[in-house]
């Protein structure tokens, strides 16, 4: 009888320690992969904060909340699966998909630095018109609708990297991974999202403390810098963002081309990186990494700026001709 309950405590511990290996290799896979997807991220944290502009402060907080509902339910219910049934059915399908959305976020880039050099009227966009018209309830469905569209788009990114960092996983290690980073980024970006929108809110109820003792003194001067430096803080997110879209969107672009037997691209980024870290033998991993991430946005930008008048000359027409078929 002992020796049976000596076996059933090794058959326990045996199975502790399986356990305790998928969870680390959870963690791990975890860890990888939401250090591939971070460019797309600060993107999605960059964009955000826009969709609030211009509604009373009461109703910032609740659209930050549906707008994360949305994207939570899109990763979970949409993507995942999808995700899932990608890597087991067609997983050579998911190079190029990858590839597609570097394109499109190097797209997004170049236009907006296009916007920025170049500023210029495009044509409104679908809730635009409309919007005006409408009543604040109405307008509120309508933009957090646009933000969860294209939340869309950078979450689809995100699971696509997060598979992609994670093809030799078993089923529940994929599945798991992509839960946790499709649930900890939502909770994080939205998180800092709420954060930024209420800042000034927070720096106007600062700059307020009347008390006329030094605490109140600091309080009133911290308000006051949180309130006149939020527009600065918020310009540079967007530069943060954008500079994240296309050296993001470029290395996806840059990698996949590599993987599909064109390597000339990455050769020629890492040997430019690898000669610049040669240089400065005191900072070589920074700079290797600075200059890597500078090539593959150069290429971003590059095949961003090209895609500029397909998209303008081609891609919206075809599709506003398709949607009034559809209608």
């Amino acid at each position: 009888m002992s020796s049976g309950l000596i076996a059933l405590l090794d058959d326990v511990a045996a199975l502790t320690k399986a356990a305790a290996a998928s969870i680390d290799d959870v963690a791990a896979h975890t860890a990888r992969a939401s250090a591939k997807s971070a460019g797309v991220v600060i993107d999605d944290a960059a964009v955000t904060p826009r969709y609030v502009v211009g509604f009373a402060a009461e109703r910032e907080l609740p659209i930050v909340g549906r707008i994360a509902v949305g994207s939570l339910r899109n990763k979970l219910l949409v993507l995942l699966p999808a995700a899932l049934a990608l890597g087991f059915f067609a997983p050579w399908a998911i190079t190029p998909l990858l590839m597609l959305g570097g394109a499109y976020l190097c797209f997004e880039g170049a236009e907006k630095v296009y916007e920025a050099l170049v500023p210029h009227h495009g044509a409104p966009g679908p809730d635009e018109p409309v919007e005006r018209l409408l009543d604040a309830a109405a307008m509120e469905d309508a933009r957090v609708a646009g933000a969860i569209r294209t939340d869309f788009i950078l979450s689809a990114e995100i699971m696509a990297i997060t598979l992609s960092a994670v093809p030799d996983a078993g089923f529940w290690t994929q599945a798991t991974v992509l839960a946790v980073v499709g649930t900890g980024i939502t909770i994080g970006v939205y998180g800092v999202v709420a954060v930024i929108v209420k800042a000034d809110d927070a720096g106007v109820a600062l700059g307020r403390y009347a008390a006329p003792t030094l605490p109140g003194r600091v309080s009133r001067a911290v308000g006051r810098g949180i309130v006149l430096g939020m527009p600065a803080f918020l310009q540079l997110l967007a530069t943060v963002g954008t500079a994240a879209m296309v050296w993001v969107g470029g290395g996806i672009v840059v990698h996949g081309l590599e993987e599909l037997g064109v390597p000339w691209p990455a050769h020629a980024i890492e040997t430019v990186a690898a000669g610049a870290a040669l240089r400065v033998p005191a900072a070589a991993d920074a700079v290797h990494w600075i200059v890597g991430a500078a090539g593959s946005g150069l290429v971003g930008l590059g095949l961003g700026g090209a895609l500029i008048p397909v998209v303008g000359k081609l891609v919206v027409p075809l599709w506003t001709r398709l949607s009034s078929l559809v209608r």
